[in-house]
């Protein structure tokens, strides 16, 4: 038990040794790895207490230059700890290890891109001087801080997630408190260290977690919290949402149920080897993974059997292999689910062209299901595993129907070698955002995300989020001498 790590409550001033301890395993070998104090609500009373009175205080905030100098100090520390973090996150997450390391690259990035939207995003200005009523003024506008921000996050990717929440509330001047999520705090934890050596004062970032959902609810409803950074469960963050303080802004980020549609024109040889990565990365524990896939009719077949085969040649397995390509599932519940859903899509008459089959050390086989009906699980809700469905349809036009048939809504891809084609779904589909011959996982950190009716609410993205959690204040200068 020495050589596990513990980390105690975040909160700036508190130092206790009675706190309910959270024990945090590996998904693959359920190994214990580290241990985690747990916040009771007079922690989180004081956490609040410390972030709201500091945003109240102006005098307290930190300068522009400070932030960005804060900010750069962490993007160093991480560049020299990049591997340690890397191989932390593949433990506690049971994404494979070159994943992980894409992953902390993009966590670098995403800081970077905290720093670079400080120097470059600048607020208009209102015109005056254009009718007689605004003769003799000029405007300045001011970006401030919205106030305290609460950032609930999730365990698929523990790095960089938590760089999107926190990294825009510290660039922004936000006092943020992190709760990440309860099957991967470490990593957050490891971010938040670094950010406290890198000269950020403990009450503007303060990361816990809390003794039970009830106690994650009242941190987020707070009247003392500004804006919510919630990226889970759709039934959870609409919840919250309802639950949310007067005036208290929100960001939402949940599932889909990714469409991709493939024409009879496209290259499937070039077209599978993405599909397979978008469908099988971190075992398709990926809010925008490819799930639904409609190819048209004369090729379907073969782009199903292509994409088993390729399934088929994947290495599952410990996500600390660098020849690991697909990691465990998160939780042995989460598992058998996944199975349950295979198995009732293949009885309602789906074909199961690979997988369907658990695997030792809380793993899944990537499964490539043929045509199962639209009644089953697989095809109208968010697996969340490493499963993958073809449905050929007749045309186009059936694809965009089916594609578009669900609550849920965030991004899609097509494949096509016509531009008339692929632009027509393009233009068709619902979705925040369209992939052309690329598959639906598709990202890069200064980008919009963003899930549509069912899939959340607001836009993710450090540019996005950063212009969320600030405010836009209007000075208007009377003066004479101004024509």
């Amino acid at each position: 038990m020495s050589n596990i790590p513990h980390f105690p409550l975040m909160i700036a001033g508190l130092s206790k040794s009675d706190a309910e301890k959270a024990e945090v395993y590996s998904p693959y070998n359920d190994q214990l790895i580290g241990t985690v104090d747990q916040a009771n609500q007079a922690d989180i009373d004081q956490a609040l207490e410390t972030a709201y009175g500091l945003f109240r205080d102006r005098s307290k905030w930190l300068s522009t230059v400070e932030r960005i100098d804060i900010l750069e100090k962490a993007i160093a520390m991480m560049k020299d700890q990049a591997d340690l973090l890397a191989a932390g996150a593949a433990e506690e997450g049971g994404k494979p290890l070159a994943d992980s390391k894409v992953e902390m690259a993009r966590c670098i990035d995403s800081l970077r891109a905290c720093v670079d939207g400080l120097r470059n995003d600048a607020p208009a200005t209102i015109p005056m001087g254009i009718n007689p009523a605004s003769q003799h003024r000029l405007t300045m506008m001011r970006k401030e801080p919205i106030g305290v921000v609460v950032a609930i996050s999730a365990f698929n990717h523990p790095l960089n997630l938590i760089a999107h929440q926190m990294g825009p509330a510290i660039a922004t001047g936000c006092p943020v408190i992190v709760k990440p999520a309860e099957k991967t705090p470490l990593s957050c934890y490891r971010l938040v260290e670094i950010f406290h050596r890198a000269g950020l004062p403990p009450e503007w970032c303060q990361a816990l977690l809390t003794e039970d959902h009830h106690l994650a609810e009242y941190l987020a409803t707070d009247s003392r919290v500004a804006f919510l950074s919630f990226i889970g469960s759709a039934r959870v963050g609409w919840h919250l949402r309802s639950k949310l303080a007067t005036g208290a802004r929100c960001a939402l980020e949940h599932g889909g149920v990714a469409p991709v549609i493939v024409a009879k024109d496209a290259n499937l040889d070039a077209a599978v080897p993405g599909l397979a990565k978008g469908s099988f990365y971190h075992a398709g524990q990926v809010c925008v993974s490819v799930q639904r896939i409609y190819a048209e009719r004369g090729i379907a077949r073969d782009l199903a059997e292509k994409l088993a085969a390729a399934a088929n040649k994947m290495e599952v397995g410990d996500p600390l292999s660098e020849k690991t390509d697909v990691g465990p599932i998160i939780t042995k519940s989460e598992l058998n689910r996944i199975a349950s859903w295979v198995q009732e899509a293949v009885d309602k008459g789906g074909e199961l062209l690979c997988g369907g089959q658990t695997l030792p050390y809380n793993s899944y086989a990537p499964t490539v299901l043929y045509d199962p009906p639209a009644t089953a699980k697989v095809s109208n809700e968010e697996v969340f595993g490493p499963v993958v469905c073809v449905y050929p349809v007749d045309d186009i036009e059936e694809a965009l129907n089916k594609a578009n048939g669900l609550e849920f809504a965030f991004q899609a891809s097509v494949y096509s070698s016509n531009i008339d084609t692929a632009m027509l779904a393009a233009d068709r589909l619902d979705a925040s955002a369209v992939m052309i011959n690329e598959h639906t996982a598709f990202r890069v950190d200064w980008m919009p995300f963003a899930g549509l009716k069912h899939s959340g609410l607001g836009t993710g993205g450090v540019p996005y989020t950063m212009h969320d959690m600030q405010v836009e204040k209007m000075i208007v200068l009377t003066s004479k001498g101004i024509h």
